[in-house]
């Protein structure tokens, strides 16, 4: 894999988008995970701190991650990296979620036929508890019956048909629903790969299994219904930190 430095010429075929805060610890170990995942076309690694201070970016080691800052939500952080990427095509990861080695040759391939116009990776959860690796498996059954994944599943797109449909909507949870959701509405088909996108079970064994899933449902079924993102926002711990409401 070749990474383009954020300053040179050149045009990079994937451009990966990670909104993150408060990942100070972690964010190098992220970046180690991305430089390695096998590619033999052009990676730029954009992470965007939602700390206006920097306080996760001002930690990267790596020279070549183009950084930057705006304020929190993963949406407007999404948003700014998108407008600032040069890759054909745009890969938003969470700052919790680890790619497979194939899953760049896939996403390459599955832009590259021209049936569809976006996707997503298959979801698991890293951890050993059978219980936590039940729901997750459960809960990743949703996205193949409604073609509305989550934002842990590393969605993607080109980078012409995201600026074409708007971006993210400028709201502060639901984001990944409401982009995915908009998408199937136009009638436009979306691919999940195979390949799974691994992403922590931290807010699972912060929060309790039944305490999470019951209350991500239950916020899931009042977006549908209507209810404002903002609303749902006061019942959703810190919505710019980790994974998605999945």
């Amino acid at each position: 894999m070749s990474v383009e430095p954020g300053g040179e010429k050149g045009e990079s075929y994937i451009s990966i988008i990670v909104p993150a805060i408060n990942e100070g610890e972690t964010i190098n170990t992220l970046v180690e995970h991305v430089r390695s995942l096998p590619f033999d076309g052009n990676i730029e690694l954009i992470i965007v701190d939602g700390d206006p201070e920097g306080s996760t970016i001002s930690g990267i080691k790596d020279p070549d991650v183009v950084t930057m800052t705006t304020p929190k939500g993963r949406a407007i952080q999404m948003n700014a990296g998108a407008a600032r990427a040069r890759g054909r095509v745009l890969l938003f990861l969470h700052a919790d979620t680890r790619l497979p080695d194939s899953a760049l040759r896939h996403v390459r391939s599955a832009m590259g036929d021209g049936r569809f116009v976006a996707g997503c990776l298959d979801t698991d959860i890293d951890s050993t508890n059978p219980l936590v690796r039940l729901n997750a498996r459960l809960g990743s059954l949703r996205p193949h019956f409604t073609r509305v994944p989550y934002g842990d599943q590393a969605f993607f797109m080109e980078r012409d048909y995201f600026q074409r449909i708007g971006g993210f909507a400028d709201i502060p949870l639901m984001e990944d629903v409401e982009l995915m959701g908009r998408i199937r509405r136009r009638g436009e088909p979306i691919i999940i790969l195979p390949d799974r996108a691994v992403t922590s079970a931290r807010r699972w064994e912060e929060e309790g299994l039944i305490y999470t899933s019951l209350r991500n449902s239950v916020l899931l079924v009042l977006f549908h219904l209507g209810v404002s993102p903002t609303t749902l926002a006061r019942y959703y711990p810190d919505p710019g930190h980790g994974g998605g409401c999945g």
